[in-house]
């Protein structure tokens, strides 16, 4: 082609045309439609494969090709409109052609049309359907000129689509961001790999987000592009980083606080425990980890109300209980211990842990016969200050009864005298330290 006016305009249309030699080389090339010469040749040598003629395609020779013709070749993705000839005279081993892209209109679109505008455009239900996408998506040429935006990204800007089109990242971004999304291109464009990119920027309310996706290099209009589209991950960002916030505080209560806590499983086993809890019960942390709860408690007969707590909890009846029970150390002391329950739910709703914090317990201890309900009551009254007729009153015993069970009491706790006795009870952890009047922690230890 030799009118230089129609070579400058086929340049920014979907069409190529080429000259090549009689061993089918492409000797010249011009148009929009193709990159560079090596995807030139590429599609001669497709042109050449599915060209008519008598003969079968894969054995056609350039001289033995037809005079002329036309066709439709499908390349790369898209198909296209193909007319060819020879030439005449002294060019006649020249073979030249003409390929128009059938996926764009015929009178082409301008250099502002969108995606997926006109008719005969292929994917035309796809391109609606990314321009109306929840993720931000953008097409860019090498100035960084934008070719095509959906709303989700002209949205991150405050702006809509039409306003996109044509500007260039210095004319919508801070300097600093528009330096960094021109290096992120030009990787793009040096590399010739889509990269994953986690990257900040600053949002039109002036809050910086954050966002997570893909940049891409795509041909377009006749060039290698590059595209990119991306997830606004701004709050997701944010509540992660509140979850990490939390979940840290968590662990330093549970590490440093000095209060006995555990992370049960819904199955009873311990997942989580705080150095303090192994102190609790005399052992090493790692060997509390994975342990089955109850394993953890003296077998006394009043282990009924903690079973129904569990329960209870676990079939969310309730979410949270206090209740009492008698911990079993490595040493086989015991103590008790005043529990409280609190249920942790998963994702689908259901207990996916409990809780389990101590909040008051007793002195360890070497196990002693049960406390009946009786000898706790009487103990209770004790610790108030009344005497051994004004307890009998209260319980509605004999004088006699009293007597003998605080003689009783003073041989099971070891106690000699009356405020022994008190101070006993409390040391054991018979009696709560936290109630006046004076109320036991739990039932009888």
């Amino acid at each position: 082609m030799d009118d230089s006016g129609v070579r400058a305009l086929l340049e920014h249309l979907p069409v190529s045309w080429w000259e090549a030699d009689a061993r089918a080389r492409v000797v010249e090339w011009g148009g929009g439609a193709l990159a560079d010469l090596p995807t030139a040749q590429r599609f001669l040598d497709r042109v050449r494969e599915v060209m008519p003629g008598p003969e079968p395609a894969s054995g056609r020779s350039p001289e033995h090709s037809p005079e002329d013709g036309h066709c439709l070749v499908p390349f790369d993705g898209r198909t296209f409109h193909v007319w060819w000839s020879r030439g005449e005279g002294r060019d006649r081993v020249r073979t030249r052609g003409l390929a128009v892209e059938a996926t764009a209109p015929a009178d082409a679109r301008s250099a502002d049309a969108r995606p997926g505008e006109g008719q005969g455009r292929r994917y035309a239900a796809f391109a609606d359907f990314a321009d109306y996408a929840p993720a931000a998506a953008f097409i860019r040429d090498r100035d960084g000129r934008y070719l095509w935006a959906n709303h989700s990204y002209a949205h991150l800007y405050g702006t809509t689509p039409e306003r996109v089109v044509g500007s260039r990242i210095e004319d919508l971004d801070t300097p600093s961001d528009a330096a960094q999304f021109r290096a992120l291109d030009q990787e793009i464009l040096s590399r010739g790999k889509p990269v994953r990119h986690h990257l900040r920027f600053h949002r039109s309310d002036g809050r910086t987000g954050q966002a997570a996706g893909h940049r891409f290099p795509v041909q377009e209009r006749g060039q290698t592009c590059v595209a990119g589209i991306y997830v606004d991950i701004t709050e997701h960002a944010h509540a992660m980083d509140q979850r990490r916030e939390a979940e840290e505080s968590l662990k330093a209560l549970r590490d440093h606080s000095g209060v006995p806590c555990a992370l049960l499983s819904v199955g009873g086993r311990i997942e989580q425990a705080g150095t303090a809890t192994a102190e609790l019960f005399r052992t090493r942390l790692s060997d509390l980890i994975g342990r089955r709860a109850h394993t953890l408690l003296a077998a006394t007969p009043d282990t009924r109300p903690l079973r129904l707590a569990w329960e209870g909890l676990i079939t969310r009846r309730i979410r949270r209980a206090e209740t009492s029970a008698v911990l079993l150390d490595a040493q086989g002391r015991r103590r008790r211990a005043r529990l409280h329950l609190a249920t942790v739910s998963g994702r689908s709703g259901r207990v996916a842990h409990v809780w389990a914090v101590v909040t008051d317990q007793g002195v360890a201890h070497e196990a002693h016969p049960p406390l009946t309900a009786a000898q706790i009551r009487i103990l209770s009254l004790l610790a108030g200050g009344s005497t051994n007729s004004e307890i009998a009153a209260s319980l509605r015993l004999s004088r006699q009864t009293v007597d003998y069970h605080l003689s009783r009491l003073r041989t099971l706790l070891g106690a000699a005298t009356r405020p022994a006795l008190v101070a006993r009870a409390y040391v054991l952890g018979v009696l709560t330290p936290r109630a006046w009047p004076p109320h036991p922690l739990g039932h009888g230890c």
